[in-house]
């Protein structure tokens, strides 16, 4: 009759579930965060160490956080955890931006719906409606922020329309005013006729467009080149809405031209027989096919540079286009499609005013902001842009200048907001010169002195600088930070006055910019120094990426608590041109350096296949509140570190179906760390000199797994050391030493050696898994670390990462335990095998015979194979050839394994098969738990 020894067997105990129900656990831990003022309290610590200062890059203030915010804010979040942890003062303020299109888009929203026009609205009040929009949603996006477990100065945010931001703003507007590289001019710029604003370049996505493209005859007047006289000079375009303010013609220097005579057309062709046009000779048959010219001959070919001199007329010369259009020489010319003859317009492209600029061509005005052709526009005054193309075919028709028409699908600019298409329109604007104060040299030195992770961020960023024009900081809206400049009337100067700028800005601080919109606010600025009449005060607003790219200025440096420049700035890869690029410029133009020492850029989210963006067009959106409130934030929080987030994420179901496995595996493992440490005290500790090899070899993995830790925080490479902690948790510990130690944690005796310092490794083992999983999983650290360390103010979150002692690393052990798990591979293999062929049930029922070579055998000299391998016996040798059936892994053909059955009976409180069971004073017991359970308070019976 078998005796129930299970009362003497040290099971696990612990409070801390296998279930971890963080969607509830999580607001209970929050709260808990909240009444010990974490926050204040990690700032209380931190008073006098080495500042670590991520700046945050403000989200916008319009609606609830998609899964973008969350990869964004999480990983700022993890970064600044780990560095706090590193003994660092790493303060956290978030931010928003609150002004510009999106905000004011939806308010106008209201009164499209109501029948209001805008425009009829006090702008005073319309602000307030933009103001008051923008609180609410500050309100709920900070919630759900810390709802992901995110910690930091959430009473003392800071936002851009706080009076004391608008007022900075406006000083370093002033500060390009001043300093001579603030000027209006009047340049193509990328136009929005349904926003009737100017946008950005971050503002602007690109999305299929299907466009009318047209071949249009031009007529040369004169020219030097005799095959020229009476032929014409063929564009071909897909913006057929820009040919009222052509200009100019450009070609290619190098590119040699073919003059065309058409011989034969086919039924319905516009081209006529006898006709000669010029067009690039590697161009010539694709333009005959466009055409429907089947019969042609090449009359004569002329390089580009011969064409210098060269002019033609307008299509509609003689229906009020009667001015030059010369053909001028234009590096930016291809033959790739076309052609090889681009017609300029230059109010409606880059590469065409620049032409226009360099040749003294006027820029014409013939688009009006809402994408309406001016009145003074002939023919097609009052129409619009996106609808004109029939008439401009039918003007073309009219006067025989439309050789052949057709449609392209192509990639076009549109508003990231209204998704509408995008034109260049040429506007009156303020710019800030990229060269006065050098500006674009100073910028390109601090790229070169900043910290770029990853590295290809620094090229990307260059090329954009070195390219860019100059920066367009002016916006027609009304929610903004309103440009504080007065124009002379007389000379059309921007007034230059520092004590004006004073005031206004001084006004901003205290009232906020409305008072720039008041009746009184010409005079009340101006003061006694100028003459109210003599100007005209601006009502355009400052661009928005101005607003962020100033936030430096009045974060970074107002706050005692914070530091400038920042340690890091952390985005998407687009702030390449957004936030990275305005904070680059306005620092550099009123700093002379960028406003950070690094910048970190994380990818976008794709859906599982990784082929498409999340969008709710296509239905695979999935928010954070749908995880949070489901599996919980820290399923979230472990997708983000355990994904490659320089590159863009895969994100759906499955994957987080994966998460929870990777997280489950994590918390058990510390379940069965706390399990084991039920009842342990300093008393229990052993030295690390009285240790089995086997827990030398678990501290010295901890040395490695330090400096893994630190290298990776330093190069915010969470993706790697979250892989080598979870492998650390799956096979080092779980399937490895756990699974050894599990017989001694439970069976040996209390005072055991060997038990005390299995028990000794796995609090220190806790200790440092936990806190360096504090950064990850916030939530459960804390929960593992409450369960660990009870007490109303108990928090991982207030620690450091532990010290590890250098004297714990032992390269040379690490060696020998290499080969000892080698073998173990080996003979659990063949356990495997056995088990799978009902040779044996539990391994404890093996005694497997281990054949090796010398190096391995000597390798586990003095060990107790046995207890490592999970057997009741075993036998290793070195000397005997093993059996040619003799399970082998594969690559591993050295070492060998015969799985034998043990001698003797199952004991009932270990379950190790020895010959000894049976023989001692308690039933059923080997002579290791029969000492055991002797020794116990209350013995078994």
């Amino acid at each position: 009759m078998s005796v129930d020894y299970k009362s003497t067997v040290f099971l696990p105990r612990t409070d801390f579930p296998m279930k971890a129900g963080l969607a509830k656990k999580e607001p209970e831990i929050l709260a808990r965060w909240q009444r010990m003022d974490l926050y204040r309290r990690l700032r209380e610590q931190s008073k006098g160490r080495e500042k670590f200062v991520l700046h945050d890059g403000p989200p916008y203030a319009n609606g609830h956080l998609h899964m973008g915010h969350a990869l964004n804010k999480i990983l700022k979040d993890v970064i600044v955890r780990a560095h706090q942890m590193l003994g660092k003062d790493a303060n956290y303020v978030p931010g928003w931006d609150c002004h510009g299109l999106p905000i004011e888009w939806k308010i106008e929203e209201g009164y499209r719906k109501r029948g209001q026009d805008k425009d009829s609205v006090d702008p005073i009040a319309f602000r307030k409606e933009c103001r008051e929009f923008a609180e609410k949603w500050i309100d709920v996006q900070r919630e759900e922020f810390k709802r992901l477990g995110v910690i930091g100065d959430w009473d003392h945010p800071y936002t851009t329309m706080a009076f004391a931001a608008e007022a900075q703003i406006a000083r370093e507007l002033g500060t390009f005013l001043m300093n001579g590289s603030l000027y209006r001019g009047a340049k193509p710029v990328m136009w929005s006729v349904v926003e009737k604003t100017a946008l950005a370049d971050a503002e602007v996505e690109y999305a299929d467009h299907t466009s009318t493209t047209i071949w249009v005859r031009f007529p040369v007047h004169r020219t030097t080149v005799p095959a020229l006289e009476n032929a014409a000079v063929v564009i071909w375009t897909t913006t057929p809405w820009t040919m009222p303010g052509n200009r100019a013609i450009a070609y290619g220097d190098d590119v040699t031209y073919a003059v065309v005579r058409v011989t034969e057309v086919a039924e319905g062709s516009l081209a006529v027989p006898g006709e000669r046009f010029a067009v690039a000779r590697d161009l010539v048959e694709q333009v005959c096919a466009d055409a429907g010219i089947t019969g042609h001959e090449v009359a004569a070919t002329v390089s580009g540079a011969d064409l210098a001199g060269t002019v033609c007329h307008h299509p509609w010369h003689d229906r009020g286009y009667d001015f030059p259009v010369p053909l001028l020489p234009g590096d930016f010319v291809t033959t790739d499609q076309g052609t090889g003859f681009v017609h300029i317009a230059p109010g409606h492209g880059e590469d065409d005013y620049w032409l226009g600029m360099a040749h003294g061509i006027a820029v014409p005005a013939t688009v009006d902001g809402d994408g309406t052709y001016f009145e003074h526009v002939p023919l097609f005054a009052g129409q619009h842009v996106f609808k004109v193309a029939p008439a401009v075919l039918d003007a073309m028709r009219d006067v025989g200048a439309l050789l052949a028409h057709g449609t392209l699908v192509h990639s076009y600019p549109h508003s990231w907001r209204s998704k509408a298409p995008l034109i260049f329109r040429n506007t009156p604007q303020w710019f800030i010169s990229m060269e006065t104060n050098d500006l674009r040299k100073k910028a390109l030195a601090g790229i070169d002195a900043t910290r770029w992770v990853p590295a290809s961020g620094r090229n990307r960023i260059r090329s954009m600088i070195e390219s860019r024009p100059d920066w367009c900081v002016s916006r027609q809206r009304a929610w903004g930070v309103p440009m504080p400049i007065f124009v002379h009337r007389q000379s059309g100067e921007p007034l230059r006055d520092q004590t004006v700028l004073d005031r206004i800005a001084d006004a901003f601080e205290v009232e906020g910019s409305d008072c720039w919109f008041r009746d009184d606010a010409k005079a009340r600025f101006l003061g006694n120094d100028h003459n109210p009449e003599e100007y005209d005060q601006i009502t355009d607003i400052v661009e928005v990426w101005f607003d962020s790219g100033a936030t430096h200025t009045f974060v970074l440096e107002k706050r005692d608590d914070l530091k400038w420049p920042a340690s890091l700035y952390l985005e998407g890869s687009d702030q390449h041109r957004g936030w990275f690029h305005s904070s680059l410029l306005v620092s550099c133009g009123t700093r002379g350096r960028p406003p950070y020492e690094a910048v970190l850029t994380h990818g976008f989210i794709l859906d599982e296949k990784g082929e498409d963006k999340m969008s709710k067009s296509k239905g695979n959106v999935i928010s954070p509140k749908d995880v949070w409130e489901d599996m919980g934030a820290d399923i979230l929080r472990l997708w983000v570190v355990s994904a490659d987030y320089s590159n863009d994420l895969r994100f759906g179901r499955s994957i987080l179906k994966q998460v929870g496995d990777s997280y489950r595996r994590l918390r058990n493992t510390l379940r069965y760390m706390l399990g084991n440490l039920h009842g342990f005290d300093a008393a229990e500790r052993l030295p690390v000199a009285e240790m089995p090899e086997l827990e030398r070899w678990v501290l010295h993995r901890l040395t490695e797994l330090d400096a893994l830790a630190r290298r990776c925080i330093h190069d915010f490479d969470f993706h790697t050391l979250f892989q080598e902690l979870h492998h650390f948790c799956a096979n080092d510990l779980s399937a490895f030493y756990f699974d050894i130690r599990k017989d001694s944690l439970y069976c040996d005796a209390p005072d055991d050696a060997r038990r005390r310092a299995a028990r000794t490794v796995l609090d220190l083992l806790f200790d440092h898994l936990v806190r360096w999983l504090a950064p990850f999983i916030c939530f459960t650290a804390d929960e593992a670390w409450l369960a660990r360390h009870p007490g109303d103010d108990a928090t991982v979150h207030d620690r450091l990462f532990p010290d590890v002692p250098a004297a714990w690393r032992d390269d040379v052990l690490a060696e020998k335990w290499a080969k000892v798990r080698r073998l173990r591979r080996a003979v659990t293999g063949a356990l495997e095998q056995a088990r799978a062929a009902k040779r044996i049930g539990a391994s404890l029922q093996a005694h497997p015979v281990v054949y090796a070579p010398a190096d391995v055998v000597a390798a586990c000299e003095g060990l107790d194979l046995a207890a490592l391998c999970i057997t009741s016996d075993i036998t290793l040798t070195a000397t005997e050839p093993a059996p040619a059936d003799a399970f082998r892994l594969e690559g591993e053909a050295e070492v060998a394994v015969v799985v034998d059955r043990a001698d003797g009976e199952k004991c009932q409180r270990c379950w190790k098969v020895r010959p000894d069971v049976g023989s001692h004073a308690h039933p059923g017991l080997c002579d290791r738990c029969d000492a055991v359970v002797a020794a116990l308070p209350v013995a078994a019976d």
